[in-house]
């Protein structure tokens, strides 16, 4: 009993070790998970539950350019129409009649008073012809009285002729000059209507129009047969709005481009028109051109006229964009971000588009990619190596 008793009470005593080493494993085990929580809480609270930002995207690269100022051609762009410089029309100056013969056609080169064509003129010859005989009649009937007269003197002094005798015969003698200087006038006035039936031209030039056949009968009411173009010279009449014809001065030399035709012709201004169409607000210049068989009147052309030179910046096509404001291109400022900056617009050639006004030329102008920013956007600027023209 005594030997059990001891084994009982060393199994009881190993029990209780065993139970107080896992209650102590197990309160280990309770404070290293408090701990673990509370760091995780800690940490938690120090973050503030925040997520990490995620990083900025880079910004696009543009290609930029500096163009600088440079010295163009002062250019004047426009359309107009071609005219005779000086178009002369020609119809019938006295009574008319029947046309007899056309001697010209349009496209003719006719001298200063050349025939054009002739009206019948019979009648007026015979009229011509009557009054040609009365002037010889009224120089018999002069030269009569006259010879009566100097008889008349030279009897006077004998007594036989009184002086009232001389007085009647010298009256004779000058009425009988006067009627031949009616006659000779009647003569000369009916010569001068029968030149009036022939249809010359004022002056030298080109005949543009005809609008008379043989047979026709035509009088004043008639208006224009010929339009006669003096010397040939023909003009372009250009539209002009109100800010570019005070760019313009007359003798600026000019290029006028028919239409359908890629061949230039070389004009000068002669004249500017003094007012300007209050509807329109635009004005015409008139440019001088020699004649040439491809310049028609009526016809439509494009002139560019050279009104001088200035220094201004010039910008490929590319870099100038537009909208129902204005023109105006993107520059790019010191903290990348671009900035809308309008411009305005000068001539637009091959070599590119001259800038007026809005930058000076040292501004980094967004060369192409204008279309796809917006003002503020910031950009990653790639300078060009040289402006593209």
């Amino acid at each position: 009993m005594n030997v059990e008793s001891g084994i009982q009470s060393d199994y009881a005593a190993y029990d209780y070790d065993d139970v107080q080493a896992r209650r102590r494993r197990r309160i280990v085990i309770g404070i290293a998970v408090a701990v673990l929580i509370g760091v995780i809480a800690a940490t938690m609270m120090f973050f503030g539950g925040k997520k990490p930002a995620p990083a900025a995207p880079a910004a696009p690269g543009v290609t930029v350019i500096v163009p600088g100022s440079a010295s163009v051609d002062a250019t004047v762009s426009a359309t107009g129409s071609l005219f005779a410089k000086r178009e002369m029309p020609v119809g019938v100056a006295g009574e008319g009649g029947m046309v007899q013969s056309v001697l010209v056609e349009p496209g003719s080169w006719v001298g200063a008073g050349q025939t054009l064509a002739v009206i019948e003129r019979s009648v007026q010859t015979e009229q011509a012809n009557s009054l040609a005989a009365s002037v010889r009649v009224a120089r018999a009937d002069a030269q009569l009285a006259q010879a009566e007269l100097d008889r008349a003197k030279a009897l006077v002094a004998r007594g036989f002729i009184s002086k009232a005798d001389i007085d009647r015969r010298t009256a004779t003698r000058d009425a009988a000059a006067a009627r031949v200087a009616v006659a000779q006038a009647q003569y000369g006035q009916q010569r001068a209507t029968i030149g009036r039936l022939i249809i010359r031209s004022p002056a030298a030039g080109l005949v543009l129009t005809r609008a008379v056949e043989p047979g026709q009968v035509v009088g004043p009411g008639n208006g224009a047969l010929f339009r006669v173009a003096k010397g040939g010279e023909m003009e372009l009449r250009a539209q002009l709005a109100e800010q570019d014809i005070a760019r313009i001065r007359v003798g600026n030399g000019a290029e006028v481009t028919p239409i359908g035709s890629k061949r230039a012709f070389n004009g000068t201004v002669w004249q500017i028109s003094p007012v300007i169409d209050p509807q329109t607000r635009q004005g015409v210049a008139r440019v001088q051109l020699a004649y040439d068989p491809a310049l028609r009147p009526g016809g439509f052309a494009s002139v560019v006229i050279k009104s001088g030179t200035t220094q201004a910046p010039m910008l490929p096509e590319s870099a100038v964009l537009n909208d129902e404001k204005s023109a105006y291109v993107y520059v790019v400022g010191p903290d990348n971000k671009v900035v809308r900056r309008d411009v305005k617009v000068g001539d637009v050639s091959d070599a590119g588009v001259v800038i007026l006004s809005g930058i000076q030329g040292n501004e980094k102008i967004v060369l192409s990619a204008g279309a796809f920013l917006n003002p503020g956007d910031k950009v990653t600027p790639q300078l060009s190596a040289a402006p593209t023209r």
